[in-house]
């Protein structure tokens, strides 16, 4: 029993940071622009990709840092020649953008890469197991992947908190206006704060394919889960994303090594099931629980866990 619980929080942990590295992009963009960015998990996909093609040629290390430039390259073109020219007509026209810049990026990665899923190899000084706990084996790629993970947490906090970059960003957001006067171009700072939003998603995908599979449908697979993690965690913040990511990614891994059913669950609180829930496995569950977490922030507290109070509440 220690072991199972030790070796799922852990993998639960890693799981979660990545999860973070995905969300981390879009809740700066969202905080930032003020922009909910449907294309965020077809960049992350995007990354996934362009890193696959760039370690074919120099290696992982060369996709890990060459992957993000491009697609935040990409980002900042699809800003600045796109979703610039909409921002006027108000919240709904940049989703609508959004929604058929993710629908064009997956079309585009099919006719590149084909229907079938590449694959994404470990780097060999990251292959292979990192310790033993309990009997277990954790494996190197995952410490390396939670390393970065929380490197990219404390560069931005720096960079968003301290950085006289930073303060600029920040303030462009509440006092366009104001930050023009002294000599900052506005624009140009939301084109980079856009950039940056999409190369997270890129690295994310770089690091998570190893784990994955990378294929044309990874982005449907991953992007509700991190609109999941962004919603609880409170729309615009960094700090909630993390506890977010961190919570859904537990207990997703708890729930898949779980063998309880939910008749017996059900029965520990004096309530009987149909028969044909009672046979489902914690399990076999465990897909719609980040949903049901989902509902039942929007139920209790709709700002999310560290999201601020709407002016109404």
């Amino acid at each position: 029993m220690l072991q199972w619980f030790a070796v799922s929080l852990l993998n639960g942990v890693s799981v979660g940071l990545l999860l973070f590295m995905l969300s981390a992009g879009l809740t700066l963009i969202f905080s930032m622009l003020g922009v909910l960015n449907f294309a965020h998990a077809s960049f992350y996909m995007l990354g996934a990709y362009a890193g696959q093609a760039l370690a074919a040629y120099g290696g992982f290390w060369l996709a890990l840092i060459g992957a993000p430039l491009v697609v935040g390259v990409a980002g900042a073109g699809f800003e600045r020649l796109l979703l610039r020219r909409v921002h006027a007509r108000g919240a709904l026209a940049e989703m609508l953008l959004t929604f058929g810049a993710a629908i064009v990026i997956g079309e585009g990665v099919k006719l590149v890469w084909g229907l079938g899923p590449v694959p994404a190899t470990v780097p060999r000084v990251l292959d292979g197991a990192l310790f033993t706990l309990f009997g277990a084996s954790f494996a190197r790629y995952r410490v390396f992947m939670m390393a970065v993970a929380i490197a990219m947490l404390a560069a931005l906090w720096l960079v968003l908190r301290i950085s006289k970059t930073g303060l600029v960003v920040r303030a462009a957001l509440t006092h366009p206006a104001t930050v023009e006067t002294l000599g900052h171009d506005v624009p140009r700072v939301f084109t980079m704060v856009f950039a940056v939003g999409a190369a997270l998603a890129a690295a994310g995908g770089v690091i998570g394919a190893p784990l994955a599979v990378i294929e044309p449908g990874m982005a449907d697979a991953v992007g509700p889960i991190v609109f999941v993690v962004v919603v609880i965690g409170g729309l615009g913040s960094l700090s909630g994303a993390l506890a977010a990511s961190l919570l859904v990614g537990c207990v997703q891994t708890f729930a898949v090594g779980a063998s309880a059913s939910a008749g017996s669950m059900a029965a520990s609180f004096g309530v009987t099931l149909p028969d044909a829930w009672a046979g489902l496995t914690v399990a076999q569950l465990a897909p719609v629980l980040p949903y049901l977490l989902l509902v039942a922030m929007l139920a209790l507290r709709p700002r999310g866990l560290f999201g601020e109070r709407t002016r109404d509440a």
